[in-house]
């Protein structure tokens, strides 16, 4: 099978809460999504999907998206979708970093290998752990008895997992912490997700002040060698994000004792190949991982629930159904959350039909 073009998509999909606020003052009200088909000389046609959240998260951004397709799917032309590591290791010769440019395609790829061989894509992935995943739900930074509102409401909605939106000004994220924490019961866990926001001084200030709180600390500084100071002084579960790009990231933090979960983001690693790696490394190290992406639709969010329900179920700490978060869906078959959780497809591939009424005409295609 030979890879014969590519089609090229540009989507908006608007926040059903209006704006979505995290550390810094960033935030962001409409996404900008890139959808990719890749055509082949049998018919098959895969679909991948790339949603960078904004271009002031992480090194990368939508458009940008869209222009390293246009520099990367031409060279892969004739090249077979279904030699997952060989494709992969085209698309690092052809073009150094970049990571999220490549993930639409791999995923796509995927969708292809699953309708060739008639299994679904967590099959392919290691094989279906229990009936659902477990999810969680971001918490749009916002005033704290507002934010406990939210995270009490979603409760009611089923979800027993929060991400509480932090790294603002330390009082008024040591009350969020608190006033979210109250509005909980046993068993629910809260993140406090500060997604580099803090200085060291101010981190040191928060995880003493809430050392009494059940609470995970999530990503407080910027680097790496700064989140594993404040590790190193205290003694709530500590989760790394943003820095968790690589297996020797993942590594590296296992050697220094830097945290207790990661999260595992699909396009910071370049799709759902060398997702699975670091999946299947974290696996074998015990380190329990959330299982999501930057952002995205209802392609990502299959991609996400057929590689977080193909986790070992101890080592899946929570996912994520990024499709609830917005007004606009994109295909058919993608997962719909249920009570705080959701499960894989079991057609073949991702399991989804892009609405094409939806996305319109390509941007770009060759």
């Amino acid at each position: 099978m030979k890879i014969t073009g590519f089609k090229v998509y540009q989507v908006d999909l608007p926040l059903a809460e209006g704006n979505y606020s995290w550390s810094e003052g960033k935030s962001v009200d409409v996404f900008d999504s890139t959808v990719v088909q890749i055509e082949t000389d049998a018919g098959v046609v895969g679909f991948g999907e790339v949603c960078p959240l904004g271009p002031v998260y992480l090194p990368a951004y939508a458009a940008g998206a869209r222009a390293g397709l246009q520099e990367l799917a031409p060279q892969l032309i004739g090249a077979d979708p279904t030699e997952l590591l060989a494709l992969n290791q085209k698309m690092d010769r052809v073009m150094k970093g970049h990571p999220y440019v490549k993930t639409a395609i791999d995923m796509a790829c995927w969708d292809i290998l699953g309708k060739v061989s008639g299994l679904p894509v967590c099959t392919l992935l290691g094989g279906r752990f229990g009936d659902d995943v477990v999810l969680y739900r971001a918490i749009s930074q916002r005033p704290a008895a507002e934010m406990a509102e939210n995270v009490a409401g979603y409760r009611e909605e089923g979800y027993r997992r929060f991400q509480l939106k932090v790294g603002g000004r330390p009082d008024e994220d040591i009350e969020r912490i608190r006033a979210a924490r109250e509005v909980l019961q046993p068993g629910d866990k809260l993140v406090a997700d500060a997604n580099t926001g803090w200085l060291m001084h101010e981190a040191m200030r928060v995880v003493g002040a809430v050392r009494d709180v059940d609470v995970y600390i999530e990503q407080p500084c910027a680097t790496y060698q700064q989140c594993l100071t404040i590790r190193e002084n205290t003694n709530l579960p500590f989760i790394l994000d943003e820095v968790i790009d690589s297996v020797d990231a993942i590594l590296k933090g296992a050697s220094d004792r830097a945290m207790d979960a990661v999260n595992i983001k699909i396009s910071k690693f370049g799709g759902l190949t060398k997702a699975r790696q670091a999946r299947d490394l974290c696996v074998s190290l015990g380190i329990a991982m959330t299982i999501e992406d930057s952002w995205g639709g209802d392609i990502i969010t299959a991609a996400i629930a057929h590689l977080a329900h193909s986790t070992p179920t101890d080592y899946l700490f929570t996912s994520t159904d990024f499709n609830s978060y917005v007004t606009q869906s994109i295909a058919d078959g993608a997962p719909k959350r249920v009570n705080g959780r959701m499960a894989a497809s079991t057609e073949p591939g991702l399991g989804i039909t892009p609405k094409f009424d939806v996305l319109g005409d390509p941007v770009w295609s060759c």
